[in-house]
């Protein structure tokens, strides 16, 4: 058996962790000696210490996760997964146990008399995403159910995205470039800049009145030539973001974009835009997780469920059986809440079915010539570059929809135009062996920290630099700032 600790802080003091941690050794040992699992089991077994950060996530206190082959077929390697967070000293003894025997390729895995939504599928494709991408269509009616704003369930976050010194500096960097432009006679009649991700808009309109001011101050009547656009896949987003920037109208053109690809609605501005902003997008799309233990490299498949204890409750509530939650969740996400009851009992319980979501995984080995799990614009060589710099034992992001919103961004830069995204990036890929990076749940959608070194692979193929800063404006952000600049 191999001992992983992937975490050994948190919100509870070093005495609670390693009381916690002597405690599942101890079960585990205590299960061998008392002839209750094979031991023989253990020589392929991993045992991994996490602490899930996130509040809300898809995680049980204890979980297993077997290794299969490409075709289904079982392997030796197993891993059990302990959230120190949620684990309950009182009950992690039973719970261990359970995974122990769960490990056992001879007995059907899964998490007891749990209620299956789908069929185990990469991480990517999975449902979670549907209910993701509901939350963006529907947010005002969550936001009314919940009471509060959805900005507002991760108030640091999001107070970083629209730091006063961060904005000013932001604005600071775009003039100078202007400025260069204007005294080497290539500035641009109209000077495009464009915000992906409009949020309630506060950003924006702190932006541009800090840019307004810098511009009437300096008396070089940039301002007038400025074309601000904001871009956001949510109606109600954009609704208030339209709002927000209402002093600077005339500036500004509030458009539907889909983040994964802002060429499309763009492609007329291909080559002009001198400034791209994102905040908090990046780490809301969709992505693949994969393994690399033992040299052997494994896809993540996953599988939503819900707890036989959370199925009841459900049923209690709102009626709904056992045998109708899968048929019910896939109505919810295709058609919306009034799907599955008009009006506000809808709307209920769609939000007490993504708090009961969890994911069951396993590890499927893949194949040297499979590249299905590879980003578009990259190769297998670009993963295998990653893996060059990553740890022997490693679990990492394949931050696919971060990569292909990037790729479809690059074009719309001017030639001496640049990006900045400010979001949670993982900027080496030894970072991912010092703590969990996600997914977890942010109110109703999902949040995950980004794979920086595959953004830099993308960058480097399409002929840019990335480079990345840490957001000094707040010591405690978690926050990075990503911006590129054009190779020679």
């Amino acid at each position: 058996m191999i001992l992983h600790f992937n975490h050994v802080s948190g919100g509870t003091s070093a005495k609670s962790l390693g009381d916690l941690t002597g405690l599942v050794v101890g079960s585990i040992v205590s299960q061998v000696e008392q002839g209750t699992v094979d031991a023989r089991l253990l020589s392929s077994l991993r045992v991994h210490l996490d602490w899930v950060h996130y509040k809300h996530n898809f995680r049980e206190a204890v979980s297993v996760r077997r290794a299969t082959r490409s075709d289904g077929r079982a392997l030796a390697l197993a891993e059990i997964a302990v959230d120190l967070r949620q684990a309950d000293p009182a009950r992690l003894g039973q719970d261990l146990a359970d995974a122990l025997r769960a490990v056992d390729p001879d007995i059907e895995a899964g998490p007891g008399d749990a209620v299956r939504l789908e069929d185990f599928t990469p991480l990517r494709l999975s449902i979670i995403w549907h209910f993701n991408r509901l939350f963006w269509e529907q947010l005002e009616a969550w936001e009314s159910a919940a009471g509060h704003r959805y900005e507002l369930t991760a108030p640091s976050v999001q107070a970083d995205a629209s730091h006063p010194q961060a904005v000013a500096d932001s604005v600071g960097d775009f003039w100078t470039l202007l400025r260069d432009l204007e005294a080497r006679g290539q500035l641009p009649d109209e000077v495009f800049a464009l915000e992906i991700g409009s949020g309630s808009g506060g950003r924006a309109a702190a932006w541009l009145d800090r840019f307004k001011a810098l511009d009437q101050t300096c008396g070089t009547g940039y301002y007038a030539r400025l074309r601000f656009l904001l871009g956001d896949c949510s109606e109600a987003t954009l609704k208030r973001a339209l709002a927000a920037v209402a002093a600077h109208a005339p500036a500004v053109s509030v458009l539907a974009i889909d983040a994964l690809n802002p060429f499309r609605t763009l492609s007329y501005l291909r080559s002009k835009v001198l400034y791209v902003h994102l905040t908090n997008v990046y780490d809301n799309l969709a992505f693949d997780e994969m393994v690399r233990r033992d040299g052997r490299l494994y896809l993540v498949e996953t599988r939503a469920y819900v707890s036989a204890n959370a199925a009841d409750r459900l049923q209690s509530e709102f009626g709904v059986t056992r045998e109708q939650l899968p048929a019910m969740a896939r109505q919810l996400c295709e058609r919306g809440p009034e799907a599955v009851s008009p009006g506000e009992p809808g709307i209920l319980f769609w939000r007490a079915l993504w708090d009961a979501l969890r994911l069951e995984e396993r590890l499927r080995a893949i194949d040297e010539a499979d590249e299905a799990h590879v980003p578009p614009e990259l190769t297998r060589s670009h993963l295998d570059d990653l893996l060059a710099e990553a740890p022997e034992d490693v679990r990492f992001h394949v931050s696919r929809g971060a990569a292909e919103s990037f790729a479809n961004t690059l074009p719309l830069l001017h030639p001496r135009g640049f990006l900045q995204v400010q979001d949670i990036f993982v900027t080496s890929m030894e970072q991912y062996r010092q703590g969990f990076r996600g997914p977890g749940k942010l109110d109703g959608s999902i949040v995950t920290w980004v794979n920086g070194p595959l953004l830099r692979a993308v960058g480097a193929r399409a002929g840019y630099d990335v480079h990345f800063a840490p957001f000094r404006y707040r010591p405690e952000s978690k926050a990075t700032i990503l911006y590129t600049t054009p190779r020679p």
